[in-house]
């Protein structure tokens, strides 16, 4: 089977927000000994946002190790001659996508406004671009996205989970991103999940979100993941939790949630 990260952070610069590991640096070096340890295939990484948005660290890496390491970079988006980065953004060795987290005010006002990033989605549905989406609390934005931009692939962070909470409150609003599940453009990152849950491993208090999400969505539209510089329990159990744990998911499915289908969907052949 083979296993890829949908979400891993690399950092040498700035301060890691408050939910993940404080240390000043987290190299490719560190994350392939934990992701040997653990038995995963490949990851992908995306710039975290204290990075501002400098790729450097994070191609660099990729094209170390081009059959273990991909990118889904970031760009200024509050400047509209990012436009002009999109065509062969996908030509940069190791870069399959962009991804976004809207964190700032600004950014998010912009994410939210019917016309302000036109540019942005117009740009990547033209380019093929796939792109990778923090919408906590925003899906109705995505709803939007994804029905003026059929062709655009876009894909949902952490199950669209409201940040930093648990249990029932965590999958506020799930009924939403279900509805979601209509657009065969619109996928979801299964990232994160034991973040979510108000107990331990298994984190059993997560499982029937996942199979509503699942249900909705399918395997090849749902990739598993962690965001391992923010983990609760080790980054095997976020491995076993899927393989082992969740028992009615297994076959083909399995294979497609826990790499294929990621790999399908941004187009990481190597």
């Amino acid at each position: 089977m083979l296993i890829v990260d949908a979400q891993v952070h690399l950092w040498d610069k700035g301060k890691p927000n408050a939910w993940h590991r404080q240390i000043p640096v987290y190299t490719k070096d560190d994350l392939l000994q934990e992701m040997d340890a653990a038995g995963i295939d490949r990851a992908v990484i995306v710039p975290p946002m204290w990075h501002g948005d400098d790729n450097a660290q994070a191609l660099a890496a990729a094209q170390a190790h081009p059959t273990r390491l991909a990118v889904q970079g970031r760009l200024p988006l509050l400047d509209p001659a990012s436009a002009k980065l999109l065509p062969g953004w996908n030509r940069q060795t190791g870069m399959y996508g962009l991804r976004f987290t809207f964190a700032a005010p600004e950014q998010r006002a912009a994410f939210l406004d019917a016309e302000a990033l036109e540019w942005l989605w117009g740009g990547a549905e033209r380019e093929g671009l796939p792109v990778m989406l923090m919408a906590s609390g925003m899906l109705p934005a995505v709803e939007r996205i994804a029905t003026h931009h059929p062709g655009l692939k876009l894909a949902i962070d952490h199950f669209g989970a409201v940040s930093q909470q648990t249990g029932e409150a965590a999958f506020a609003d799930l009924p939403f991103l279900v509805s979601l599940a209509r657009f065969a453009n619109v996928a979801v990152k299964a990232t994160s999940l034991p973040r979510y849950s108000a107990g331990a491993y298994p984190w059993p208090d997560t499982h029937d979100y996942f199979r509503r999400i699942y249900d909705a969505f399918g395997p090849r539209r749902l990739f598993w993941g962690t965001d391992i510089t923010r983990l609760n329990g080790t980054y095997r159990q976020s491995v076993t939790l899927f393989t082992e744990e969740i028992r009615w998911l297994g076959g083909e499915e399995l294979d497609l949630v826990m790499g294929r289908a990621l790999c399908d969907w941004i187009g990481w052949q190597t």
